[in-house]
C-alpha cells in the first residue's frame, strides 16, 4: 500500500513556489507519488483566460525530471460546471484502491471547508485524508476547533498539519501580472515555462 497525495491548483502558470511545497510534502509526508491535478477551466470559482493545452504542457515541462511527480487531467476532461472535490476523491480513491489518498491543499482552503463553502463539506472531510499547509495569519488548531464540520469528523487522523518553515507565497497571479506589465518574473518559475510563455506570448 503506497501513499498519494493529490494537489489541486490551476497551475496558471505552476510556480517554483508550486514545485517546491510538493517537495516539501512528498519528504516529510512520506509519499510515494504526488500527482498536481490542474483543475477544469469550467469552474464557476475559476476565470481562467489561459488554454488548458497551455496550462498542461508547462505541468509537465515543469515536474517531468521529478520521479516522484505526475499529473493527472481528470478534472480537465469534465464537462459538468459543478465539478466538486468530493467527488474527484471519490475517482482517484476507485483508480488508487491499494493506496492511501490525500488532499493536498493551503489552510485558507481548510478555513472555506470548515465554512460549508465545499461542495458535500461533511461527507469530504468525514471520507478523505488532508495534508494542510500553513498559510500566514491562520491557526489551523483553531480552525479546526471552531469548525463543526472539522472538529465532529476528525478521528485524529483526518488532518496532517504542516508548517512549511518559510513564508513563500508568490502566487501565479503576481506571475502573469508580470508578464503581462512586461515585467521579469523569470526565476519564479521553472525555466522551461518561462522560456514557453514566451514563446507563447502568454499573458499578455
Amino acid at each position: 500500500m503506497g501513499k498519494i497525495g493529490i494537489y489541486g491548483s490551476s497551475f496558471d502558470p505552476i510556480t517554483n513556489v508550486h514545485l517546491w511545497t510538493a517537495s516539501t510534502i512528498h519528504h516529510r509526508c512520506k509519499l510515494d507519488q504526488v500527482i498536481f491535478l490542474p483543475c477544469s477551466n469550467k469552474r464557476k470559482d475559476k476565470q481562467m483566460k489561459t488554454e488548458d493545452e497551455h496550462r498542461w504542457n508547462m505541468l509537465h515541462l515543469a515536474i517531468k525530471n521529478n520521479p516522484a511527480f505526475s499529473a493527472d487531467d481528470y478534472e480537465m476532461k469534465q464537462n459538468a460546471w459543478n465539478i466538486s472535490t468530493y467527488e474527484t476523491l471519490k475517482y482517484f480513491k476507485s483508480k488508487y484502491q491499494q493506496d492511501t489518498i490525500y488532499f493536498i491543499m493551503g489552510a485558507d482552503l481548510l478555513v472555506d471547508i470548515g465554512k460549508g463553502k465545499w461542495g458535500n463539506s461533511d461527507l469530504l472531510v468525514q471520507e478523505n485524508k488532508f495534508i494542510v499547509m500553513a498559510r500566514d495569519g491562520i491557526d489551523m488548531l483553531k480552525t479546526i476547533s471552531s469548525s463543526p464540520i472539522l472538529r465532529n469528523n476528525d478521528d485524529g487522523e483526518t488532518f496532517h498539519l504542516i508548517d512549511k518553515g518559510l513564508a513563500m507565497e508568490i502566487s501565479s497571479s503576481y506571475i502573469r501580472e508580470e508578464f503581462s506589465l512586461d515585467g521579469e518574473p523569470r526565476y519564479l518559475l521553472p525555466e522551461e515555462c518561462y522560456q514557453y510563455i514566451k514563446k507563447h506570448s502568454l499573458y499578455k
